[in-house]
């Protein structure tokens, strides 16, 4: 029977954040509190206009769900109650932190995930030129951050791999089309890829022109993003995909992102677990989840001019579990 509150913040991102789809300045996100017997639980979420979703509704869909959460209303009745999305994430979220937090135990030890380690995130290069791209890589890697996402999707991605490469020769790639791929030129920048090394392909072709995978060749393991966002209809993406990203803002929570992974990796897919622009309260569950991941792309609060305080810790490329006065 706890009590509601929720806000909505704004980070601004350092610079300008392209992809496929346009560019943002900024991060806004929804944070619920639950509160009861003195302890509070959040969770953050960020609306995606890809999925249909507003800031203003993801608030609206929250709020209306504090008369049934004072009731009793919890966390298995939740998953019940709203569909995977920005919304339920942010409510889980709160309700495992809230749960932690009255029970005196970690979040961890209750979804029996054992001892949590330090883990290497992806950091993501933004689209652009493929000169200014070069130099992001470079400046990157100088860093200490050897593991390089690349927003790609528009014309000229070859060139843009051809200078990434040759700017950043020792760093490990993986790729982002955000959908901007048509199945005409796939197997052109498929190849391109191959040659440059990339380890994987996220999300080539829009969702609903997926099934073209299942019938081609794929010289880089392809990763379902946009494609998939919980449990259903997992098994029909086995023959067009090789690996999954499980992002707790599409599975609707921690809740479902823990089932997911284990469903995934039942499939034989590869796990990657990844995030939207968001802050480090948004990064700390997706990092337990990504404790079984191949691949972890956790940068969010890595681009921002600023995170909250406290926030998780970064170190080069590595990324620390959180601590409890952040979640869990």
């Amino acid at each position: 029977m706890a009590q509601l509150a929720l806000s909505i913040e704004r980070f601004p991102i350092a610079g300008t954040f392209t992809i496929a789809r346009g560019s943002k300045t900024e991060a806004v996100v929804v944070e619920a509190h639950l509160t009861h017997n003195g302890a509070t639980g959040r969770g953050e979420c960020v609306p995606y206009a890809r999925y249909g979703e507003t800031v203003e509704g993801v608030a609206a869909a929250i709020a209306a769900l504090g008369p049934d959460i004072a009731a009793g209303l919890d966390r298995e009745a939740l998953q019940y109650r709203l569909p995977p999305g920005a919304a339920r994430n942010a409510l889980d979220c709160a309700f495992w932190d809230l749960e932690a937090k009255l029970s005196g135990m970690r979040v961890a030890e209750r979804a029996g995930l054992g001892a949590l380690h330090p883990l290497t995130t992806a950091y993501t290069l933004s689209l652009d030129t493929p000169e200014a791209m070069a130099q992001a890589a470079a400046a990157a890697t100088a860093a200490g951050r050897p593991l390089l996402k690349l927003k790609l999707g528009a014309p000229g991605d070859r060139a843009r791999l051809h200078a990434i490469r040759a700017a950043a020769p020792e760093a490990r790639l993986i790729v982002d089309a955000n959908e901007g791929w048509s199945p005409a030129d796939l197997p052109v920048l498929l190849d391109a890829c191959a040659i440059a090394g990339v380890e994987l392909v996220e999300q080539p072709l829009p969702a609903a022109a997926d099934h073209r995978l299942a019938r081609m060749e794929r010289p880089v393991p392809v990763c379902a993003d946009e494609s998939v966002h919980d449990r259903a209809g997992l098994a029909a993406l086995r023959e067009r995909y090789d690996a999954v990203n499980i992002k707790l803002d599409k599975a609707g929570g921690f809740t479902e992102a823990l089932a997911l992974a284990e469903a995934a990796e039942g499939l034989g897919f590869r796990v990657m677990v990844g995030c939207m622009l968001a802050s480090s309260l948004a990064m700390a569950p997706a990092l337990l989840v990504a404790q079984r991941a191949q691949v972890v792309d956790l940068d969010g609060p890595l681009l921002l001019a600023r995170d909250r305080t406290p926030g998780l810790r970064y170190e080069g490329a590595l990324v620390y579990p959180p601590e409890p006065e952040l979640w869990g």
